[in-house]
C-alpha cells in the first residue's frame, strides 16, 4: 500500500498513529505538498479533492478522507479501534469532534500562509477559533469519561488535534479552562504511537 502523507497535516497524523498503534507494516509514505490554490504535488489523479492522507491500496481504487482510512486500516488489522455499538456512536462522535478542530484550525493557518495580509479577514479567523473553542469545551464537559476509557480512534483524534493545537497555534493557550482534557492529553502524548508521530516544522 502507499499513502500520500505530510509530516505536518494533523489528518495524516491520525493515519500514521494507528499504524503504530496497531503494527501494520509493508505501507510506503510518499511525502507530498500543496494548498487550496496551488495543489502543488497533491495527488489530485487519485484524489479529485486534491487533499491528504490519501491511501493507495494494493487492489481497489484510492481510499481518502482520514476517517475512511482509519476505518479501512481498523479493519484489515482488526484493531476494534472502532468498537461496537453502542460506544461506537460515541467514538465516531468523538473523531467528528477532533476533525472539526482540525479543519478549523488548519483553514486559520491556511489564511495567514495563503491569503495576501490586505485580504486576511480576522473576524473569519476568530470565527475558526470559535469552533475550536466549543468544541474543546465539549471534551472536557462530555467526553472526557470516554476519553479515559479503552483506546479506540475517537481519542487517537483527540490526541492528534490537541497536538496540532500545540504545534500551530500554541499561542491560544487551549490548556486555559480545560484542566481535564489538559491531564489527559498529557497522558496520551506520551504513548510511543504519538511520540513517533509527532509533527516537526
Amino acid at each position: 500500500m502507499k499513502l500520500f502523507s505530510s509530516a505536518t497535516s494533523p489528518f495524516v497524523r491520525k493515519v500514521t498513529t494507528l499504524i503504530h498503534e496497531v503494527g501494520l507494516t509493508g505501507i510506503d509514505f510518499l511525502p507530498v505538498g500543496g494548498t487550496p490554490v496551488d495543489p502543488g504535488t497533491m495527488p489530485v489523479d487519485q484524489n479529485p479533492l486534491g487533499k491528504i492522507p490519501c491511501l493507495l491500496p494494493d487492489d481497489g481504487p484510492a481510499l481518502y478522507d482520514s476517517r475512511v482510512i482509519c476505518r479501512y486500516l481498523d479493519s484489515l488489522a482488526g484493531a476494534g479501534l472502532y468498537p461496537a455499538a453502542p460506544r461506537l456512536w460515541d467514538t465516531l462522535v468523538v473523531e467528528a469532534t477532533a476533525d472539526g478542530i482540525m479543519e478549523a484550525a488548519v483553514l486559520m493557518v491556511y489564511e495567514t500562509r495563503v491569503r495576501p495580509e490586505d485580504r486576511r479577514h480576522q473576524a473569519w479567523v476568530e470565527g475558526q477559533w470559535a469552533k475550536v473553542a466549543r468544541a474543546l469545551d465539549a471534551l472536557e464537559s462530555r467526553w472526557i469519561d470516554h476519553l479515559a476509557g479503552p483506546l479506540d480512534m475517537g481519542q487517537i483524534a483527540v490526541g492528534c488535534a490537541l497536538g496540532y493545537l500545540d504545534f500551530r497555534h500554541e499561542a491560544r493557550g487551549w490548556r486555559a479552562g480545560h484542566p481535564k482534557l489538559t491531564a489527559w492529553e498529557q497522558g496520551f502524548a506520551a504513548r510511543t504511537a504519538m511520540q513517533a508521530t509527532a509533527p516537526v516544522a
